[in-house]
């Protein structure tokens, strides 16, 4: 069976809904801006319990990175990111989900070509992209003598 492109694009139009962006924007950015306050509120408890602010920053994120993966491992990441959209997705939870996620849904494989070997299928190539970006900025700041301030 062969299609044209404009019945392709008309197929899809059909069984797909239509996304209520009057909903889904507001829902994005508070629930986004939620996890933002709670990262907020983390950062100035270790502060005042006399962490400095970088070693606050770090334990922050810390913590924003395992209580993401634990609510990943009870399936209520996913319940939250289905209200949310890229709420969830922005901010660093949405990069620790991306790394338990699949390491959970291929535990039954075994440790090594499970978890060790999906773990990295989605956020992956975010770190090797990420990793070559900075090399070649690096690369073009070393060439042209300029130190970035």
């Amino acid at each position: 069976m062969k299609i044209t492109n404009q019945e392709y694009n008309e197929m899809l139009k059909a069984s797909s809904p239509n996304t209520k962006l009057h909903m889904t924007l507001p829902k994005a950015f508070i629930i986004g801006g939620f996890i933002c306050v709670i990262g907020e509120v983390f950062l100035k408890l270790y502060e005042r319990y006399g962490a400095g602010r970088e070693t606050a920053a770090m334990l922050t994120s810390i913590t924003l990175i395992a209580v993401s993966a634990i609510l990943t491992g009870f399936k209520l990441y996913d319940k939250i990111a289905k209200h949310a959209g890229a709420g969830t997705i922005v901010p660093i939870t949405g990069f620790a989900n991306a790394v338990v996620a699949p390491a959970l849904e291929f535990k039954t494989e075994g440790f090594i070509l499970g978890v060790g070997a999906k773990m990295f299928i989605i956020a992956g190539p975010v770190i090797v992209y990420g990793i070559a970006a900075s090399v070649f900025y690096g690369l073009i700041y070393y060439i042209s003598g300029t130190v970035p301030v």
